[in-house]
C-alpha cells in the first residue's frame, strides 16, 4: 500500500464529490524618416500638443483599429516632437495591439526612465505576440530581454505587480531558466498561485523536484490547477509517482474536486507504478463524473490496465467506450501483444483496418 500524508480508510481512496526622439536617436531609430505605415481610409489629423497627442493616442487604443495610432509615431519622428512619459507608454499600445514588437521596443528602448507600466505592456507584449514575424525567437527575448526588464526591475527599487511577475515567470519557465524562477518568486510578496503554477511546471520539467516541492509548499491558496501540476510532475517517473497519488490522495481530502487532468495524471502514476488496484479505486472515481464517457479517459485507462497485465480489464474498457481513436486501437493492440496473446492482436489490428 502507497503511504500519503493524506489517510486512507481501509486502504481505499477518499471519496469525491459528484523618452524620447532626440535627432541622435532618430538616426539610429527602428523606424526611418522617410518610413510611411500602411494607408488606411481613416483621416488623421496630426495634433501638436501633448494632450492632443494623448487623446488622439487614446482614442486608437479604445478602438478596433490600435494600427492607425501608428501614424501619430511616423507624425512624432518628422516633426522631432519629444513626448513624454505618458505618451510614449501610449505610443507602445498600438505597436503591440498591432503586433509590431519591433517598433514598441524602440519607443521603450528610447524611454529614459521607463515605468512599471511600460515594462508591463512590452513583456506582455512578446509573450502574447511570440509567433508574430516582427518579434524575435522565444529564446532570445526571454533570455535577454526578459532578463534586462528583471534587472531593471531590480536595480530601480521598482515594486513589481502580479502582471509583471506572472510574465517573468512565463519568460523563464519557456526558455528553460527555472534557475531564474526562485529569483522572482522571492521578490513577490503574495505568493500568487499562477506564477506558482508555471514555476512548478517548469522545475518538474527540468527533473528540480525539490525546487518545485518547495513553491508548492510556500503557496498557501492552492487550487486544484496547483495540485494538478505538482501530480502530473511527479507521475512521469518511476522514483517519483508514488509520490503524485500521495498529492492526489491530499487533493480529495481537502475536497478539491479532480479534472481530467488529475485524472489522466493519476492513471499515468498507476502505470507507472503497475498498481491496478489503485488504478480501479480511480476508474471507479471517474465513472461517478461525466468524464467516463470521454475517449481520453477510456484510452489512458486502456493503456493502464494492459500495462499492468490486467488485459481483460482492458478489454473491457475498450468494448464500452462509445467511440475509439488511434490511441485507444493502439494501446489495445500493444497490449495484447505484450501480454503474450499476439493472436488477439491481430485480430484486432485487421479490425482496426476495416474500420
Amino acid at each position: 500500500m502507497i503511504k500519503s500524508s493524506g489517510k486512507m480508510k481501509n486502504g481505499r481512496l477518499p471519496s469525491i464529490r459528484p523618452s524620447i526622439f532626440s535627432s541622435t536617436h532618430i538616426s539610429k531609430s527602428l523606424v526611418p524618416l522617410n518610413h510611411t505605415f500602411p494607408p488606411s481610409e481613416t483621416n488623421v489629423l496630426y495634433p501638436s500638443t501633448a494632450s492632443s497627442l494623448s487623446s488622439v493616442l487614446q482614442h486608437f487604443i479604445n478602438s478596433d483599429t490600435p494600427s492607425h495610432g501608428q501614424k501619430i509615431h511616423t507624425h512624432i519622428l518628422k516633426t522631432g516632437f519629444k513626448p513624454n512619459t505618458n505618451i510614449s507608454i501610449k505610443l507602445l499600445i498600438p505597436h503591440i495591439k498591432s503586433s509590431c514588437l519591433a517598433y514598441a521596443r524602440q519607443v521603450f528602448d528610447e524611454l529614459p526612465n521607463p515605468t512599471l507600466s511600460a515594462y508591463n505592456y512590452m513583456i506582455s507584449g512578446y509573450i502574447k505576440n511570440r509567433q508574430a514575424s516582427t518579434c524575435e525567437s522565444v529564446s532570445s527575448v526571454t533570455n535577454s530581454f526578459g532578463k534586462q526588464v528583471h534587472a531593471q526591475v531590480v536595480k530601480s527599487d521598482v515594486e513589481g505587480d502580479e502582471v509583471l511577475y506572472i510574465a517573468l515567470v512565463n519568460a523563464y519557465v519557456k526558455s528553460g531558466r527555472v534557475d531564474y524562477v526562485g529569483r522572482v518568486f522571492h521578490m513577490m510578496l503574495e505568493r500568487n498561485v499562477i506564477c506558482s503554477t508555471s514555476m512548478i511546471s517548469g522545475y518538474m520539467n527540468q527533473g528540480c523536484v525539490e525546487d518545485a516541492e518547495y513553491i508548492f509548499k510556500k503557496t498557501l491558496e492552492k487550487d486544484v490547477v496547483l495540485y494538478n501540476a505538482m501530480i502530473e510532475g511527479h507521475s512521469k517517473s518511476l522514483e517519483t509517482a508514488k509520490k503524485a497519488i500521495e498529492v492526489y490522495i491530499d487533493m480529495l481530502m481537502l475536497d478539491f474536486r479532480p479534472t481530467m487532468s488529475t485524472f489522466a495524471s493519476i492513471i499515468g502514476a498507476c502505470s507507472v507504478l503497475s498498481v491496478f488496484e489503485i488504478g480501479q479505486q480511480v476508474q471507479a472515481q471517474i465513472m461517478k463524473t461525466e468524464l467516463f464517457t470521454d475517449i481520453k479517459m477510456g484510452s489512458a485507462l486502456i493503456d493502464m490496465y494492459a500495462k499492468c497485465g490486467r488485459i481483460e480489464d482492458a478489454r473491457r474498457v475498450f468494448d464500452h467506450m462509445n467511440e475509439r481513436n488511434v490511441f485507444s486501437w493502439t494501446s489495445m493492440i500493444n497490449g495484447y501483444g505484450k501480454n503474450g496473446n499476439p493472436e488477439e492482436a491481430l485480430v484486432l489490428f485487421f479490425r482496426l483496418q476495416r474500420d
